[in-house]
């Protein structure tokens, strides 16, 4: 047997290969769940930077601080790039599940449609006439809620004012 090549100078060594029993596939949920974290982030830094705008004083001739202006510049430049950072993530994230999912029979739509483009059209499935039935039923009930949760706000809209008429009147 031959002995094993030394390293290159000013290569690093290449990292051994864990046994294949190791390797574990990374599914599209876990993937998501990542992702649905990065959009927690994402919003995190977001509020963060308006928190920081919300503070910082528009220059109106009244001399700050210097250092503190430039702290708050330094955070927020630093949350911006943080923020291109968790886009890009997501981004990539977004593009992996893609690809792990191009093989399933439905592909998956875009979450927020870009203006103008056109949506797809929708398949729908005749129903049978008990399903129609049914649903119909239902949007009556929904209504028929909707119309006593009216007369109950008409109510409690006219009992507020003849409470705030009488305590006017005391005065």
């Amino acid at each position: 047997m031959a002995a094993p090549l030394p390293p290159l100078a000013g290569l690093p060594p290449q990292q051994q290969q864990p046994p294949p029993g190791a390797l574990r596939e990374i599914s599209p949920v876990f993937l998501c769940r990542i992702g649905q974290e990065t959009v927690q982030d994402i919003v995190t830094r977001t509020m963060e930077i308006f928190q920081i705008t919300r503070a910082t004083q528009l220059p109106n001739g009244v001399t700050q601080s210097h250092a503190v202006y430039q702290d708050r510049l330094g955070k927020l430049q630093e949350h911006l790039r943080q923020l291109a950072l968790l886009f890009r993530k997501l981004r990539l994230l977004y593009e992996r599940c893609v690809e792990m999912t191009s093989d399933l029979q439905e592909a998956p739509t875009e979450l927020v449609p870009y203006v103008g483009e056109e949506l797809g059209s929708v398949r729908a499935e005749p129903c049978s006439p008990a399903v129609i039935q049914e649903r119909q039923e239902v949007l009556e009930r929904v209504r028929q809620k909707n119309q006593e949760m009216k007369v109950l706000m008409d109510q409690m809209r006219n009992l507020l004012w003849d409470v705030n008429a009488m305590l006017t009147l005391r005065k």
